[in-house]
């Protein structure tokens, strides 16, 4: 069951999102389907040798080789909001007294700011999800066996060179926030009022 699918038809956002609720880091979807979401760092396949690329590829076989459930690879490509970086750089730039570091402050900042009027600046950030199915309505079964599963994969992403994070349950509500409302995320970062809110209308 893929979990990041938007529909384009015109229904409610509680439809839409078809969450029954996220707590204690866990995704709960209807059917008795439990997720736990885990963040990973990138790896520059491209700038490694032809033998580490080999090497890569290897263990990346062994790792799909081992899984212990299925799993669910997502990207989600960001606009990153390079207003507030720029804010931070002409705070610099008001309390430097020196001349020559305020040329290469405003320098910097002419630069990037034409930078971002004819290029979008994104970031991607990739995710793997772990799911568990389950008839039988034991929480702490169902935790234990999201934690193991998601430990397995852990370990098997370190030999891979790449670090992974569970996700808790703030980050993964910030996650669909990101998905179904790119735009807002990007100039209203959802912040815990609204993350109260949204808990307490849709979930």
């Amino acid at each position: 069951m893929l979990i990041f699918t938007k529909n384009n038809q015109k229904i409610s956002s509680r439809q839409q999102i078809n969450i029954q609720a996220i707590e204690d880091d866990i995704l709960k979807l209807p059917n008795n389907k439990f997720r736990a979401i885990l963040s990973l760092s990138a790896i520059n396949f491209e700038l490694k040798s032809d033998n580490e690329q080999d090497i890569v590829t290897d263990i990346y076989q062994i790792f799909l080789n081992s899984l212990p459930c299925p799993i669910q690879i997502y990207v989600q490509i960001r606009e990153i909001d390079l207003d507030r970086y720029l804010s931070k750089f002409n705070t610099l730039l008001d309390n430097e007294n020196n001349l020559i570091y305020q040329s290469q402050i405003k320098n910097y900042i002419k630069f990037v700011t034409n930078l971002i009027k004819t290029n979008k600046i994104l970031s991607r950030y990739f995710y793997i999800i772990v799911p568990h199915d389950s008839d039988i309505g034991n929480e702490n079964i169902i935790k234990e066996q999201l934690e193991l599963n998601c430990e397995i994969i852990n370990k098997s992403l370190s030999k891979l060179g790449i670090q992974s994070k569970r996700l808790n349950t703030i980050e993964i509500l910030d996650l669909f926030y990101n998905f179904y409302n790119p735009n807002l995320a990007k100039n209203q970062p959802l912040l815990s009022q609204s993350i109260n809110l949204f808990q307490d209308n849709y979930l």
